[in-house]
């Protein structure tokens, strides 16, 4: 299928969004509730699996299509964005946390990029999602969130979204890094992936960076995140209240104060 050629735009620095421009009869595919704002005179239209699987292939394409996204976490269905107006419009999909959004020209990458499972946010009508799964039992069973990722294919543009700070690593032939699973973002399917363990039982059990690394060798690029979704998520949770109630953190009289009493009487339990 003909890809799209889209113009766009990238605003913000913390919390990003894309602008994407749609010529006459242009469209764009993205991620369930990532669209912030369009036009008038673009047509959404919900699709059962990718926007892709939707275009031909039958109920078995579509059927194909939704497993794949149902096994990478992700929603049995996207949002096809179409201009029906006669001028360009544009349309913006916003970030669903802190980070950078990448543009990936999946042309100059060879037609295909492997990323993780929720890094994917829009992409140019006609390219295709789909998963990949590693080869080797070792990250099967240890990898983590590396296991199952994303498969982005075709020639046109499409956008990934990183948490914290972005890097890109290009690696030559034999060359070696070891990542943190869920700090790899997005690589090209010449890096071969593999896991491997840390070495040593004390750094395994106190070092806090988990038991396996993602030792990933080139040729190839990589691209990699300062601040992987799970490791907000685990920050979040660690700091929250867990038995209900509020929690004042600071000073010690915090809870006897005026603010610690009233977030009591309001926050505390319904008993």
């Amino acid at each position: 299928m003909a890809m799209d050629v889209v113009d766009y735009e990238i605003k913000g620095s913390e919390m990003q969004f894309v602008e994407v421009e749609l010529d006459p009869g242009e469209a764009a595919v993205g991620e369930a509730g990532s669209m912030m704002f369009m036009d008038a005179g673009i047509q959404m239209d919900t699709v059962f699996g990718d926007g892709s699987a939707s275009q031909g292939g039958g109920l078995f394409g579509k059927l194909l299509g939704a497993g794949k996204r149902l096994i990478t976490g992700e929603s049995l269905f996207t949002t096809v964005y179409t201009n029906q107006a006669g001028g360009k419009k544009r349309i913006a999909f916003a970030a669903p946390y802190p980070g950078k959004i990448l543009p990936m020209e999946l042309r100059q990458l060879g037609g295909t990029l492997i990323c993780q499972k929720d890094a994917f946010l829009c992409a140019a009508r006609g390219v295709s999602l789909g998963i990949h799964f590693q080869q080797k039992l070792s990250v099967g069973f240890f990898g983590g969130e590396g296991f199952i990722m994303q498969r982005l294919d075709g020639d046109g543009l499409a956008f990934v979204h990183a948490g914290g700070t972005v890097v890109r690593r290009e690696l030559q032939a034999g060359q070696t890094l070891m990542v943190d699973t869920g700090c790899l973002v997005a690589y090209t399917p010449s890096v071969n992936f593999e896991i491997q363990y840390v070495g040593k039982v004390k750094t395994a059990l106190f070092g806090g960076e988990g038991l396996f690394f993602a030792k990933v060798t080139g040729p190839g690029t990589v691209w990699l995140q300062s601040l992987p979704f799970s490791r907000l998520a685990s920050r979040v949770f660690a700091a929250a209240p867990q038995t209900g109630g509020s929690r004042e953190e600071g000073s010690i009289l915090g809870g006897f104060g005026a603010g610690g009493l009233l977030g009591g009487v309001l926050g505390g339990d319904d008993d």
